[in-house]
């Protein structure tokens, strides 16, 4: 087996170099992290789109493009994203383009028999006033911090449909929360 490991994150990958692995959100900090960790490890049969190519919250250009592409693995790094200003002024935007993205993305990949997917989070899921240091127990335990509720709400759900579809599909989906990414490719347009 390959692994992939994304600042701390250890993923199993086949070895078989012909499997197709699509990166939504390629274009971004963590999705071109990702990328440069697969192509290091000589996984080169990798699918990406820009926005302008392939737009999320398209359901059916969502569609075509699985089952025009086929891919084996995906990782869902894609994201509607902005600083705490962007959260608190946009919180309909927010919630309702997170939640296509994930929803066209997830449904999609199991529909099309990918064998796994990796949804990327956000330690904003956790309670404003969570104990640290943040175990999984504390999700869903209290309010959540105003500024940026309407995203995490929508990675809530997208962590909740993770886990729906493995159990009620055996669908080889799992959900990761990053904390405080910065890096190479950040992006501080909108902090």
């Amino acid at each position: 087996m390959n692994y992939v490991s994304v600042k701390g994150l250890r993923l199993t990958i086949s070895k078989n170099k012909n499997d197709k692995i699509y990166i939504a959100g390629y274009g971004d900090m963590v999705g071109g992290t990702i990328k440069q960790q697969l192509e290091q490890r000589g996984l080169n049969n990798i699918i990406t789109r820009i926005r302008s190519e392939l737009d999320l919250n398209n359901q059916q250009a969502v569609e075509d493009f699985f089952t025009q592409e086929k891919p084996d693995y995906v990782f869902l790094a894609a994201a509607k994203v902005g600083g705490i200003y962007a959260n608190d002024t946009y919180p309909a935007d927010f919630i309702r383009e997170n939640l296509q993205i994930q929803t066209n993305v997830i449904d999609s990949a199991y529909r099309s028999g990918v064998k796994k997917l990796l949804f990327l989070g956000s330690t904003c899921i956790y309670p404003k006033m969570a104990p640290q240091p943040l175990k999984e127990e504390y999700l869903l335990t209290g309010p959540l911090k105003p500024t940026n509720e309407w995203y995490a709400i929508a990675k809530i759900a997208g962590l909740k449909m993770c886990a729906a579809y493995r159990r009620q599909y055996g669908f080889d989906a799992i959900s990761v929360m990053p904390t405080n990414l910065y890096g190479p490719g950040d992006n501080f347009r909108d902090v």
